[in-house]
C-alpha cells in the first residue's frame, strides 16, 4: 500500500475509539472489530461473554505523510485511561482492555517508547497497564457497530460517554482534525 499504513488499538469501547480516530486528518478508514483472542470469527456476544479473549478494537488505515504513527499514539494515550485494567469508565471486562497491536518492528519500537514517555511524564498517578502485542487476526464487527456514533448521536451512551471525548479531541488536537 503506497502512502498507507495500518494501526490497531484497543482502548475501551470501540464505538468511542472509532468516533475519535475517524475525525483525524490522514485517517482514511476506521473499522471497529475484535482481536487478540482465541475464537475465530467472533460475534459481539462471544466477546461480551469474556470467553473469547478478544478485545473490542479498531483497525485504521492512515496516510503516514499526513499523520504519523506517533501522532496516532499520542491521541490513543490521551483519549482513554491507560491505567485501569480491563475498564474504561462504566465499561468493564477484558474486552475493554487497553492494548496496542503493532504491525511492524518500527510500530513496536514507537509504541514502547511512547508508553515509557507517558509513564515518565507523570501524567497519570497510577501505572500504565496498556499491553503492547503483535497484531493478530482482526475480525470486523457486525454492521450495527460500524459508525455507531454517527447513527446514534442522541443515544444516552453517545451523549454521556462519547461526546465528552470528542469535545476533548476538538480542544486538544485541533490541528490534527479533518475539516468538518
Amino acid at each position: 500500500m503506497e502512502n498507507k499504513d495500518i494501526a490497531t488499538f484497543a482502548g475501551g469501547c470501540f464505538w468511542c475509539t472509532e468516533a475519535i480516530f475517524k475525525r483525524l486528518k490522514g485517517v482514511e478508514a476506521v473499522t471497529p472489530g475484535y482481536t487478540g483472542g482465541t475464537i475465530e470469527s467472533p460475534t459481539y456476544w462471544d466477546v461480551a461473554s469474556r470467553q473469547s479473549g478478544h478485545a473490542e478494537a479498531i483497525q485504521l488505515t492512515f496516510n503516514p505523510r499526513v499523520i504519523s504513527y506517533e501522532q496516532l499514539l499520542d491521541v490513543f494515550w490521551h483519549m482513554h485511561n491507560p491505567t485501569t485494567l480491563n475498564q474504561q469508565g462504566v465499561d468493564r471486562g477484558t474486552e475493554y482492555r487497553s492494548e496496542i497491536f503493532y504491525h511492524s518492528d518500527e510500530q513496536q519500537r514507537l509504541a514502547e517508547k511512547s508508553k515509557q514517555d507517558i509513564e515518565d511524564s507523570g501524567m497519570y498517578k497510577e501505572g500504565v497497564v496498556t499491553k503492547i502485542s503483535p497484531a493478530v487476526t482482526f475480525y470486523p464487527a457486525e454492521e450495527d457497530h460500524k459508525d455507531f456514533y454517527e447513527k446514534n448521536r442522541y443515544s444516552p451512551y453517545c451523549m454521556i460517554v462519547i461526546d465528552p471525548k470528542i469535545q476533548k479531541l476538538y480542544k486538544d488536537y485541533k490541528p490534527l482534525l479533518k475539516k468538518s
